[in-house]
């Protein structure tokens, strides 16, 4: 069977719960492990599935999105149906609002669906850090003949007033939903579990026309799928519950279980980046198989220097990005991004350091998030005192100190007159 299909996926999240990260971008511009950004999941995602018609929808401080997708993200153009193209809210409603809700911005661009005419059109997040091939959702879609199939993982029942929870039959179909509900139903298959929703769904296009229009109808609607549409479809579309659990990646080994981690606080991001650096992480980077793309910057190789007793330079359990010189500097459990300078007798511990930051001399850093540009001055101590720390720098419940760093400068072109 030959399908048209075209992705929608949904970067204009505004990630106010990871402030300050998202000061001056939106959430899946957040960097992470090292050298990419949250997007990046989807997109490989949907790229090595098969998906190459992808709209991404753009809205809150994008610039900076906009700016990866166009650095690392262009298909080549020579094959008119592979793109992958940014689109900011157009203003097709009557009020001419910015996107109003998930569902919102589908039907403010319902004139993409129009043009291209799919038989499938899939919507997912950008804010997620996670492995899938979509190939086989798409496949579940199409041997249940649903009007809609909504990517499910199965959580402990504790958490269930964490997430959309979805109800279904021992057949995996949709009967119910519930939102933040700590007595939602559990699995049939499983009593101390819930279906949580992962906010990523398969539509025949027909049937996401006339929900997406309907809905635009009611003026009490927050136009959000989870919330709205999908609980009001339950009458009219067939809908199905695919297991995340059952997924299988390409070059993964036998048993491995699916990654899915939802980084929408600070605490859940330092926790994930923590994951890629351990000694057998459950986030594989290095499947060639199935890849992790992201913007290729000609960065020199990283660089550790001198060995004398107290000036050695060297990184343990720890991930390390491009460009970077460890000049008789210790760093352990930590993610480190592009072009950092690390100088000799400085110490990063269980922390976070994104691209181009510049740490001096006998600096001590501990469970750190910090920013890019940043330039820690030379014995400055970061994480061992938190009621000081509070006083210059934003710190978590559990203890994360997070260190921001200026703009990036932009260059430009000269001119001699």
């Amino acid at each position: 069977m030959e399908l048209k299909i075209l992705a929608f996926v949904l970067a204009g999240g505004e990630g106010s719960r990871l402030f300050p990260l998202t000061k001056e971008r939106a959430k899946p511009a957040v960097p992470f492990g090292g050298q990419y950004r949250i997007i990046d999941f989807v997109l490989s995602n949907l790229v090595n599935s098969g998906v190459y018609s992808i709209y991404v929808v753009v809205q809150f401080r994008s610039q900076s999105l906009l700016q990866h997708i166009a650095e690392g993200w262009q298909l080549g153009g020579l094959l008119k149906s592979e793109f992958i193209i940014p689109v900011p809210a157009q203003m097709r409603t009557e009020g001419k609002d910015w996107y109003r809700g998930t569902a919102d911005a589908i039907h403010q661009n319902i004139n993409l669906i129009e043009q291209s005419a799919p038989d499938l059109i899939l919507v997912f997040g950008a804010d997620h850090i996670y492995r899938m091939n979509i190939r086989q959702m798409i496949e579940f879609h199409e041997q249940k003949r649903a009007h809609v199939t909504v990517a499910a993982i199965p959580t402990d029942k504790k958490h269930a007033k964490e997430f959309g929870v979805i109800e279904t039959t021992f057949g995996n179909r949709i009967i119910g939903f519930h939102e933040k509900n700590p007595n939602a139903p559990t699995m049939p298959t499983d009593p101390t579990k819930v279906y949580a929703s992962m906010g990523n769904y398969v539509f025949s296009t027909d049937m996401l026309i006339k929900l997406v229009e309907d809905d635009q109808k009611d003026p009490n609607s927050s136009h959000d799928f989870g919330r709205d549409i999908l609980p009001k479809a339950m009458d009219s579309a067939e809908m199905f519950a695919f297991d995340f659990m059952t997924n299988v990646i390409p070059g993964e080994p036998p048993g491995k279980l699916p990654y899915w981690r939802d980084v929408g606080t600070l605490d859940a991001f330092f926790e994930a980046n923590m994951d890629i650096r351990s000694i057998s992480p459950e986030l594989n980077l290095f499947n060639r198989a199935w890849p992790l793309r992201t913007a290729g910057y000609s960065e020199p190789p990283s660089k550790f220097a001198f060995d004398e007793e107290d000036r050695r330079g060297q990184a343990i359990d720890s991930v390390v990005g491009g460009g970077c010189i460890i000049s008789g500097a210790m760093v352990k459990n930590s993610v480190i991004g592009r072009r950092v300078y690390i100088h000799a007798g400085a110490e990063v511990l269980d922390s976070i350091v994104f691209d181009n930051v510049d740490i001096g001399r006998r600096v001590k850093l501990r469970r750190c998030i910090v920013e890019k540009n940043a330039r820690i001055e030379e014995d400055t101590v970061i994480g061992y005192n938190l009621e000081e720390d509070r006083k210059r720098y934003h710190v978590t419940d559990s203890g994360i100190v997070i260190v921001e760093g200026p703009r990036s400068s932009v260059e430009l072109t000269r001119m001699t007159i």
